[in-house]
Order: C-alpha cells, then sequence, then structure tokens
C-alpha cells in the first residue's frame, strides 16, 4: 500500500506565495509522473502541473510562469510553488502519483490521490 500526504495549503492574500510538498510513503519500488490537480467548488478537478521520472514537466495555461513544479526522488516527494496566486486559484489542491509498487511477489504499477489540501486565496 502506497500513501500521499499532502501539506502546505492555507489562506493567503492575492500576489501572494505557497508551497504545496506530497510525500509518498509505503511500498515502494519507483515513482512515474507525479502531479498537481485542482478542484473549485462546482468544477471539475483540473491538472495543474505534473513532472515525470526523467524530469519533463507541463503547467496548465492558468499557471505557466506562476507555479513551478518540482520533486525529490531520494524523500519520494513533489513540490509545488505557487507565486502571484489569484482569488481564481481557490481550490482544494491534490497529489497523484503513478508508483510502482511490491504486491504479492511481483511489482504492478498503481495510480494514488492524496487526500487534498485546501488554498484559500483572498483578493
Amino acid at each position: 500500500q502506497v500513501q500521499l500526504v499532502e501539506s502546505g495549503g492555507g489562506l493567503v492574500q492575492a500576489g501572494g506565495s505557497l508551497r504545496l510538498s506530497c510525500a509518498a510513503s509505503g511500498s515502494i519500488f519507483s515513482i512515474n509522473a507525479m502531479d498537481w490537480y485542482r478542484q473549485a467548488p462546482g468544477k471539475q478537478r483540473e491538472l495543474v502541473a505534473a513532472i515525470a521520472s526523467g524530469g519533463s514537466i507541463n503547467y496548465a495555461d492558468s499557471v505557466k510562469g506562476r507555479f513551478t513544479i518540482s520533486r525529490d526522488n531520494a524523500k519520494n516527494t513533489v513540490y509545488l510553488q505557487m507565486n502571484s496566486l489569484k482569488p481564481e486559484d481557490t481550490a482544494e489542491y491534490y497529489c497523484h502519483a503513478e508508483v510502482a509498487t511490491y504486491y504479492s511477489g511481483t511489482i504492478q504499477t498503481y495510480t494514488y490521490w492524496g487526500q487534498g489540501t485546501q488554498v484559500t486565496v483572498s483578493s
């Protein structure tokens, strides 16, 4: 079993910054992609940023130039540095990872979600 635990959310004024962290733990052989998603009330969950094991990165157009995703493979942790925050960034932010894990003597790949962390940006 693998767990993803997020931290770093909170309340911030527009123009401010927050840094989210997501640490993976459990029976991990390797981690492929690690992503951040967000879901605002009444809206669908959307991809914010993704980083592959090799380091390639993708961002949603709405956060390009303001958010930076990074990962520490030794710590099985992904980060999201969020600068110049806007009220429209207000949402529950979720970590998502594709993890190769030990299962019944073999290595199998599953996807996991964290529990979410709330980010609220006031105007």
